[in-house]
């Protein structure tokens, strides 16, 4: 350690030793004031350089707008006291989008949800059957709001169009490609071309194609809220196979099928745009346009995501198993209406088609839900499908049992047996006293934030037989006509975790039943134990 340096004649340190040391000492404290110094002007000329200002600005500008920055999540107005905003060095801009969409590929990325607007509809149909077609389309069709084209082989006359359908368009010529299949027909190839040439229109801000039949029915609100589940941005392809065994094993269990929807995100259809034609060349064989578009799709490694609540309908006949179980989704689309008995009785085929629809647009969320109750004082099950309809089952049915679809129907190919389908089914009660008694919609309409539904009771022609034939026991409910069922508006985000929706029976006068149904409060444990 070294001494200190003083003036104390008794120290034994030599003096110039101590002179060194003072010299070293202001030696060192110049050094550190002049790299002070010059720091201080190295920086003060930095922030002060208006070169670097203005690259500083761009920047910042440059963060404010990318899809990591906070700012960029706030979708800012035009204000016109606003300066404008220097354009950015080429290194900054990003080289992947393109002018174009530019600006629908910033908004993705702040997250804002779509809307109707955002989905361009390509609904196949066919110029000979348009006529009758089209009014399964004016039924969900919203020409205010919804952006498509109906693709046609040929134009029809102006008195077959107005402007409450969407605009037609002509399909290109498809002479040109290949067709082998010796079963199928060549309208396959032009139909798998509607997603491209629909692209090709280059309508602006875009976030998804979605394709379907012109006897597709969709829900409208219903499809914006599952679309909302996936990131536009990425290659989306989203629907679900057939309900036929036969169909999927023929085509695929991993291709959606278009007439119960497909939907198709920006970039998917972008990609497909730039090789589709020449995709197509190679799959001469196929049958129609949905395994086309799949092949094409297949080659770009994009898989299928399945939503239960798209529905190709690959069935014939009493469509009642299906209704009255339906999954525990969101109803989006249903097709094949005009292969299907009407769904209410006593309607034709086209006024049952508005009554479906009209509580589909009323309850658009609930729309076939399904509940349970139970009165175990009088040994009854209620099970509610909301918009369509109330059964009562003389005795305590488990929900395990209630989840399988009533097999009332017969597959696509007219074949009836239960291994035709790819879902679970079961077999009706054969026994007339275990039969349950129906109480189809016959109105519905909103009451405040829930929706009021009016359910009459049908007559069965085993009536008679189920009063001689159960005796001692009573018909369930016998002096009941209606039913009303209030429906309690779900949470925006119940499609994210579904779950079957609560039943309570408010009302059991000899003459009257009113059941509410809603979503289950927390912590209920079952269904013999969930209240509202």
């Amino acid at each position: 350690m070294m001494l200190p340096c003083h003036n104390d004649r008794s120290s034994r340190l030599p003096k110039i030793r101590c002179r060194r040391l003072r010299q070293s000492r202001t030696g060192t404290a110049f050094v550190a004031v002049a790299a002070l110094i010059f720091s201080t002007i190295a920086w003060l000329s930095l922030v002060f350089s208006s070169a670097n200002t203005t690259q500083r600005w761009r920047r910042f500008k440059y963060w404010e707008g990318s899809p990591h920055s906070l700012s960029g999540s706030i979708p800012w107005s035009y204000s016109p006291n606003r300066l404008p905003i220097p354009p950015l060095s080429p290194r900054l801009e990003s080289p992947q989008v393109s002018p174009r969409n530019r600006n629908l590929s910033e908004r993705g990325n702040r997250k804002r949800g779509i809307s109707v607007n955002d989905i361009v509809f390509g609904i196949a149909g066919s110029a000979h059957l348009w006529k009758q077609r089209k009014e399964v389309v004016r039924l969900w069709w919203r020409p205010l709001e919804m952006r498509g084209h109906v693709w046609l082989e040929e134009w029809v006359p102006p008195k077959e169009t107005d402007d409450s359908l969407p605009p037609i368009m002509v399909s290109e010529d498809i002479s040109g490609f290949r067709y082998t299949n010796p079963t199928g027909h060549p309208s396959g190839l032009r139909i798998s071309r509607i997603l491209t040439e629909s692209f090709r229109l280059c309508l602006p801000d875009v976030r998804w194609f979605v394709l379907g039949d012109d006897d597709t029915v969709f829900n409208v609100d219903n499809l914006v809220a599952v679309l909302n589940k996936y990131d536009h941005s990425e290659m989306m392809y989203i629907g679900t196979p057939s309900e036929s065994h036969s169909a999927n094993a023929y085509f695929s269990h991993s291709m959606a099928f278009g007439g119960g929807g497909i939907a198709i995100s920006y970039p998917l259809a972008e990609a497909l745009s730039k090789f589709h034609d020449d995709c197509i060349e190679r799959y001469p064989k196929l049958y129609g346009s949905d395994d086309r578009l799949h092949a094409c799709i297949t080659e770009l490694g994009v898989p299928l995501t399945r939503e239960h609540g798209f529905h190709q309908w690959d069935i014939r006949g009493n469509a009642h198993g299906l209704l009255s179980s339906h999954p525990i989704a969101p109803f989006v689309s249903i097709h094949h209406v005009e292969y299907v008995d009407p769904f209410y009785p006593g309607l034709s085929r086209l006024d049952s088609l508005k009554l479906f629809t009209k509580a589909m647009k009323t309850e658009p969320r609930s729309f076939l839900q399904r509940s349970i109750c139970y009165d175990h004082e009088r040994h009854l099950t209620f099970s509610v499908s909301l918009g369509y309809v109330v059964q009562v089952f003389p005795n305590i049915v488990l929900p395990r049992e209630l989840e399988r679809s009533e097999h009332t129907y017969i597959a696509w190919n007219k074949l009836g047996n239960p291994q035709e389908f790819d879902h679970d089914t079961r077999k009706s009660y054969k026994s007339v006293c275990k039969k349950p008694v129906l109480f189809f919609l016959k109105d519905v309409m909103k009451d405040g934030n829930a929706t009021l539904g009016s359910y009459a009771r049908v007559k069965a022609k085993n009536d008679l037989k189920r009063k001689v034939f159960c005796f001692p026991h009573s018909p369930p409910l016998q002096y009941v006509q209606n039913i009303q069922v209030v429906g309690n508006p779900l949470g925006k985000n119940w499609h994210l975790a579904p779950r079957r929706l609560c039943c309570k029976v408010n009302n059991t006068g000899d003459e009257a039943l009113r059941l509410t149904v809603g979503q289950c409060e927390k912590g209920a444990l079952s269904s013999f134990t969930d209240s509202l």
